[in-house]
């Protein structure tokens, strides 16, 4: 998927990006690059793959959850290199998007990244995620939507998501083709956690054979206390 590929790809589901959006993917997609070569941050370096399966991908979001095109408030647990939240915020400017990601390293890359493509509310933390919303946390239950892409399996990713986002808000998961297993899996989690399954969604990337779901869950009751457990907890026993 080339640049102007990717463009055509999202008008055609209403996603209409401006020349200085389509500036702005250009230029993280050469400060990726750039700073892959000493900080490791994706195996997907080709252009036509990080248009495709980084930025594409990430904004699959706003094809099941329609409100990202509002101002609301956007946490992404375990961002990496900045997906799914920064290609939404680029695509999406009125989100108030908070990182979160354990590696320094990796923050240090996306405070470069959001600096270079001028990127206001936009707020960057360097903790774990099973501390960041943890019960005595300020950012506990304070998030219209929080996203996961490639971090854990489902059950983990719901103890580490869910108490951060607010009640009525959602928790979105990136997932690939085993994802309809691993919801199955914690849905006794998640309702543990305080949320509800609002949908599933199925969806291949354009001119792939790469299957990914989409899963929106709804926060309905408030989490609680003991979740998160401390870190490492949520991997090593996950709940039941």
């Amino acid at each position: 998927m080339n640049p102007e590929q990717f463009r055509t790809a999202l008008a055609d589901h209403g996603i209409q990006l401006t020349d200085q959006q389509m500036n702005q993917f250009a230029n993280y997609y050469r400060l990726l690059v750039a700073t892959n070569d000493h900080v490791n941050l994706t195996a997907i370096t080709a252009k036509n793959e990080v248009y495709l399966k980084h930025f594409y991908d990430s904004l699959t979001g706003a094809f099941v959850f329609p409100k990202l095109k509002q101002s609301i408030t956007v946490c992404d647990i375990g961002a990496g290199a900045g997906f799914p939240s920064l290609p939404l915020k680029i695509a999406f400017p009125d989100l108030k998007v908070t990182i979160v990601d354990s590696l320094n390293k990796r923050i240090n890359f996306l405070a470069d990244l959001v600096d270079q493509l001028e990127l206001d509310d936009v707020t960057l933390v360097h903790a774990r995620a099973e501390d960041f919303a943890n019960a005595k946390s300020e950012h506990r239950e304070q998030f219209d939507l929080v996203t996961a892409r490639a971090v854990a399996n489902m059950t983990v990713l719901s103890e580490l998501c869910l108490p951060a986002a607010k009640v009525s808000g959602y928790f979105l998961a990136y997932k690939g083709k085993s994802g309809q297993k691993e919801l199955s899996a914690a849905q006794k989690a998640i309702k543990k956690l305080g949320g509800q399954v609002e949908q599933s969604s199925e969806l291949t990337l354009p001119g792939e054979n790469d299957d990914r779901q989409l899963i929106l869950v709804k926060k309905v009751s408030a989490t609680q206390k003991r979740y998160p457990r401390r870190p490492g907890i949520p991997t090593k026993k996950p709940l039941k």
